[in-house]
C-alpha cells in the first residue's frame, strides 16, 4: 500500500496543496500505527481477568461486617491491627474525603470496588508487607488498582487525621506528660527521642552512596519522640541513611515551636532547682544540650549507677514504639519496594498516625494524676498566656538557641536528677 501511494504522490505533484497535505497525513498515520505496540488489557501484554470484584466485596462483608461474620472481633483486630469500629470510621472518612474510595460505575457500567474493599486492600499491604498480586484473590481487585489503593489510601490519612493524631503536645497534652513522667521520677520530661532505620530495596543506583550508610543497603531514616504509653509525638522521615543521629536533629523540627515561641512554657523544679524548657530522654550520640538528658558513659558511685539503670530503663519507650510500629505495620520492617521518596514519605507518616489512632483506641481509662508531685512544681502555661518571641528576630532566635545548647544547663539538670531519683529510691 506504501508502494501504490507513493506512486499517486508522483503522479499528482502537480495536484492541488489540499490533496498533498491528506496524502502526507495518511503517509505519517501508517508509519505511525506501523510503530505502535499492540497492546491487551488495561496492561502491556496482560489479558483481562473476569475477577468477579463485587463477589470480593460480598465475601470480604460475610467474613468480618455482617451480622454473624465468619470471623470475630478478635480475628479482626489480629488480621488488620485495629478494631472494627476504628476500621469503619477510617474507611468513612476517606469516602467522604477522597473519591477515589466511592464506589463508581466504570465505562461499561458495572461497579467498582467498594470502600471497604479499597481500605481493606490497602492495609493488608501496610499490615502484613506483602505484594500487591498476593491480594488479588481475596479481594478480587488487580495488581496496579491495589497499589492504586494503597497510595490513595496513606495520602488520606495523612490528609484526614494528620492534624490531629501527628500534632505536637499542646497545653493538655503537656500536662498530661508532665503528670506521667513526673511520677516515673523524671520531672520536666517530654518524652525520648531517637532514629529508625528503614531499608530501601528500589533506591536508585545513582543514590545508593547518599542512602547508605553503618547499616546494611541504602536507607531512610525516622527521628521520633515517643512518650511512655507509646505514643508518638515527633516524626520527621526522609533523611538519606548516610547521616548520623545528629545530622539529621539538625534537619529536624523538633525544636521549632520551643524557638518560635508558640511551645506550652514549663516551670518545675528539681532539687529545689527552678527550669523552664522541658527535656528529652536520648542516648550517648546527642549533644549535651539543655533540652537532653544522657546516662553517664561511665557511672561512678550509687547515685550514678542509679541514675544510669533509671535514665536507660525510661530511654526504652522510643525503642518500644519503633518496635511496636513495625510489629503492627510489616511493610516498614521489611525493606521498602516503592521507587518514589514520595510514596515512602506518606507511607511511613500514615503508620505513624494509624498506629497513634490504635494508641487512643485502646488507651484504658487513665488514673488522675496529681499535677503537682510531692518534691516538684510543675506549671504549664498556654502560649496565649505570655508574650511571644518574635521569630523574625535575630537576637531572640539566636538567644534560644544558646539557652537550648547550654551545656551547663544540661550538667546542673542531670545533676539534679540523680539526686532526685536517689532521694525517691532512699525513701521507699
Amino acid at each position: 500500500m506504501d508502494s501504490l501511494l507513493k506512486r499517486w504522490w508522483d503522479e499528482e505533484e502537480e495536484s492541488d496543496d489540499d490533496d498533498l497535505f491528506v496524502v502526507g497525513a495518511i503517509l505519517t498515520g501508517l508509519k505511525r500505527k506501523q510503530s505502535e505496540k499492540k497492546f491487551r488489557g488495561s496492561l502491556p501484554g496482560r489479558h483481562n481477568v473476569q475477577r468477579g470484584i463485587q463477589g470480593g466485596h460480598q465475601r470480604l462483608y460475610l467474613d468480618y461486617f455482617a451480622p454473624q461474620p465468619v470471623y470475630n472481633n478478635k480475628h479482626f483486630r489480629r488480621r488488620f491491627r485495629m478494631s472494627k469500629s476504628l476500621f469503619l470510621r477510617i474507611a468513612a472518612a476517606l469516602e467522604a474525603h477522597d473519591e477515589y474510595f466511592r464506589q463508581r460505575p466504570n465505562a461499561v457500567g458495572a461497579l467498582g470496588g467498594s470502600p471497604i474493599q479499597k481500605a481493606a486492600a490497602a492495609l493488608r499491604m501496610l499490615a502484613y508487607g506483602v505484594p500487591a498480586d498476593f491480594l488479588d484473590e481475596y479481594v478480587r481487585m488487580g495488581e496496579s488498582i491495589i497499589i492504586e489503593c494503597l497510595q490513595h489510601f496513606v495520602r488520606g490519612v495523612f490528609d484526614v487525621f494528620g492534624e490531629e493524631y501527628l500534632r505536637a503536645p499542646n497545653v493538655q497534652d503537656t500536662q498530661r506528660l508532665m503528670a506521667m513522667n513526673t511520677a516515673r521520677g523524671f520531672p520536666g520530661m517530654l518524652g525520648s527521642v531517637d532514629c529508625m532505620h528503614w531499608r530501601w530495596d528500589k533506591c536508585p543506583t545513582a543514590w545508593k552512596g547518599m542512602y547508605t550508610g553503618h547499616k546494611e543497603g541504602p536507607t531512610m531514616i525516622l527521628e521520633a519522640v515517643a512518650s511512655h504509653d507509646l505514643w508518638i509525638w515527633h516524626a520527621f522521615f526522609g533523611m538519606p541513611g548516610l547521616l548520623n543521629d545528629i545530622n539529621v536533629l539538625r534537619h529536624s523540627p523538633l525544636f521549632d515551636r520551643l524557638t518560635s515561641g508558640t511551645a506550652p512554657q514549663l516551670e518545675y523544679t528539681v532539687n529545689g532547682n527552678k527550669y523552664t524548657m522541658g527535656y528529652y530522654l536520648a542516648d550517648g550520640i546527642y549533644p549535651t544540650w539543655a533540652t537532653f538528658v544522657k546516662a553517664f558513659r561511665n557511672p561512678q558511685g550509687n547515685k550514678k549507677v542509679h541514675f544510669t539503670a533509671a535514665q536507660e530503663a525510661a530511654r526504652k519507650d522510643v525503642e518500644r514504639a519503633f518496635g511496636v510500629l513495625q510489629l503492627r505495620f510489616a511493610m516498614i520492617r521489611g525493606p521498602a519496594r516503592m521507587w518514589s521518596k514520595e510514596d515512602l514519605w506518606y507511607i511511613m507518616q500514615a503508620c505513624v498516625v494509624l498506629h497513634n489512632m490504635i494508641i487512643e483506641d485502646e488507651r484504658e481509662d487513665e488514673d488522675d494524676f496529681n499535677y503537682n508531685q510531692k518534691g516538684t512544681v510543675t506549671k504549664v502555661l498556654d502560649p496565649k498566656d505570655y508574650e511571644h518571641r518574635d521569630p523574625q528576630l535575630l537576637e531572640e532566635f539566636l538567644k534560644m538557641h544558646q539557652e537550648i545548647e547550654d551545656k551547663s544547663t544540661h550538667e546542673q539538670l542531670r545533676n539534679d536528677l540523680v539526686e532526685h531519683l536517689w532521694a525517691i529510691h532512699s525513701s521507699r
